[in-house]
């Protein structure tokens, strides 16, 4: 049963899923009522979910001999939201799982929890602040990245010391986190600066999509 870069318990596989099934229930509704009246936004969908694909398919092997990968689920958070973004990150990892051996569907639940839920959670919250003291969108878009990216790890790590807590939970995800975070960090800077230049594509190209999505104000779309 294979959790990205670790392996789980059936007990702990099953806790996974449980917590993750509402939200992506819930993540369905929020897509629904995102693209119901603005079918413009299902190609910027599609694009979110393609753009996690591929970054999380990109598996880094580490001096630890552990691997790392980006997780491109920043970009999703900031357009359709946190709960939007875990159903592209159940998508994304079944076929991983299915056709590149990468995940796994045990642990479906997991990484969906990590990758799909905590991390994009984590990045829209910083996104949301950032904006709120008026910090360019660009550059929300950077940190937005970095921490969600940075987060999937963090929870990773933790869902991996729940299982195994030897000697200790705090030790065991000390252990894990510096394991990843030997290739996670910088991994995580290169992920802020290609979100940042998607997203500066996507706003110069067609600013009134994000307008509709609430992403930005129509008076920076009209800067523009």
């Amino acid at each position: 049963m294979h959790i990205m870069e670790g392996y789980l318990p059936p007990e702990w596989c099953a806790v996974w899923f449980i917590i993750c099934i509402p939200i992506v229930i819930y993540g369905i509704m929020q897509i629904r009522k995102a693209t119901e009246n603005n079918d413009q936004a299902m190609p910027l969908l599609a694009l979110s979910g393609a753009f996690m694909f591929i970054l999380s398919s990109l598996k880094m092997p580490s001096v630890t001999g552990s691997c790392s990968h980006p997780c491109g689920n920043g970009l999703g958070a900031v357009f359709f939201g946190p709960a939007a973004t875990s159903v592209l990150a159940v998508i994304v990892l079944l076929f991983q799982a299915i056709l590149l051996a990468h995940g796994g569907l045990t642990t479906l639940g997991a990484n969906c929890f990590s990758m799909g839920i905590v991390g994009p959670f984590c990045g829209w919250l910083v996104w949301k602040g950032l904006r709120k003291v008026n910090v360019s969108a660009p550059i929300a878009m950077f940190f937005t990245a970095f921490v969600a990216d940075l987060m999937t790890y963090v929870t990773t790590s933790i869902e991996l010391a729940l299982a195994f807590p030897t000697p200790s939970f705090g030790q065991a995800f000390t252990t894990f986190f510096v394991i990843f975070a030997i290739t996670q960090i910088p991994l995580a800077i290169a992920e802020g600066i290609l979100t940042t230049v998607i997203y500066n594509y996507i706003h110069n190209a067609r600013p009134d999509l994000l307008v509709k999505l609430n992403v930005i104000s129509e008076n920076e779309a009209g800067a523009n």
